[in-house]
């Protein structure tokens, strides 16, 4: 009787503090993707996940549990990445960057806290695929987290795929204040006329064409994020393949989603999560995209300096790759300091600029540490 007892008490017997402790945030991530509604399709499977990953004795997590086999099939494979990837360029409408090509100056800028990040963690001890892997993740950009992790550092992959989605989903809450202090009240009311110059059909099918082909031979560690990103934008804007646009949109992109969300929620366990070098992570993507932000903001102002006054520099801020999310902060953050000053589809070009920079920043980080690792 005993023993039956035991073994039926064995579960809570092995449950320790840390596992404890990780329950509760995956109940803060769950309760944000609930009541706040903070990016609910990102957080609410990863806070599941790490409820599940802090269940002792469950084997999910040991070969041939569910979870290795999600991990080995999607994340080691960089598959799920990629997939996002092709919904995320099905959604992308690049005509407002298209036709204001000089935003994609605020898309390169707004990727500099990477590399600041980056050289900061070497000057801490960091070897430098772990500062790249850190690096990245100021690019807010899930997927090129994951896929840049999975190749330098894949025992990072946890706190920096937690780290760049938790930002993510933070844009709303982490970016404003940084707009309201580096920018004026003058620069922010600041108004741009959104006179688009008409651009062809033939040439939004060409640009995911020529953009994989010259970013994969400028950056070849860049080219299967890329593709991924243009094929879904081909399928898009080609007009010929509806259903397949459609299913890359809805359901490649959710299923994929879903079980990426839930794979990395169940890396989150005690005994690899809680240590001080996790902490440090965290708190130095944080940092990453901060930088990101300022760097962009600083960018737009110079570039209104320059234009005397015909750019808003709040701009800067969505050159990030927070794709729509940081497009719609900056729009929203206009409008509340003048209803009708519309900044949405300026923001996004920016937006979109700042999603084909994080992928060239991935595979340069890529490069460079195959060059200097």
């Amino acid at each position: 009787m005993s023993e039956i007892l035991s073994e039926l008490l064995k579960g809570f017997t092995s449950f320790t503090w840390g596992n404890a402790l990780m329950m509760a945030i995956g109940g803060i991530l769950i309760a944000l993707a609930i009541v706040k509604e903070y990016e609910p399709v990102l957080l609410l499977p990863i806070g599941f996940g790490c409820l599940l990953a802090n269940l002792p004795l469950t084997g999910m997590n040991e070969a041939g549990g569910i979870f290795n086999l999600f991990y080995e099939a999607g994340i080691s494979t960089e598959l799920l990445p990629l997939l996002i990837f092709i919904g995320v360029g099905a959604m992308i409408d690049f005509s407002p960057l298209l036709s204001q090509p000089h935003l994609v100056l605020l898309g390169a800028a707004g990727q500099f806290g990477i590399y600041g990040t980056l050289l900061l963690a070497t000057l801490i001890g960091f070897p430098l695929n772990e500062a790249a892997s850190i690096g990245v993740i100021g690019a807010i950009d899930g997927p090129t987290s994951i896929f840049v992790t999975t190749q330098l550092a894949p025992h990072l992959l946890a706190p920096v795929a937690v780290a760049a989605y938790s930002y993510m989903s933070l844009v709303p809450i982490i970016q404003p204040p940084l707009m309201r202090m580096l920018t004026t009240r003058k620069e922010r009311r600041i108004r741009m006329e959104y006179t688009p110059r008409p651009v062809s059909r033939r040439a939004r099918v060409l640009f995911p064409i020529l953009v994989t082909l010259v970013i994969g031979l400028l950056v070849p560690k860049a080219a299967p994020l890329i593709a991924m990103l243009m094929l879904g934008n081909l399928l898009r804007e080609s007009l010929v393949v509806e259903r397949l646009s459609k299913s890359a949109q809805n359901e490649i992109a959710n299923i994929s989603t879903l079980f990426l969300g839930v794979t990395i929620g169940s890396t989150m366990n005690a005994s690899s999560f809680l240590n001080v070098d996790t902490l440090l992570i965290l708190a130095m993507g944080l940092l990453a995209f901060g930088l990101d932000t300022v760097a962009g903001l600083l960018f737009g102002k110079a570039m209104s300096a320059v234009t005397r006054g015909k750019i808003n520099p709040l701009l800067g801020a969505a050159g990030i790759s927070a794709f729509p999310m940081a497009g719609r902060v900056v729009a929203k953050m206009a409008q509340e300091e003048d209803y009708d000053n519309y900044l949405l589809m300026h923001a996004m070009g920016a937006n979109t600029a700042g999603q084909l920079g994080s992928v060239v920043a991935g595979g340069a980080l890529l490069v460079l540490v195959n060059i200097f690792g």
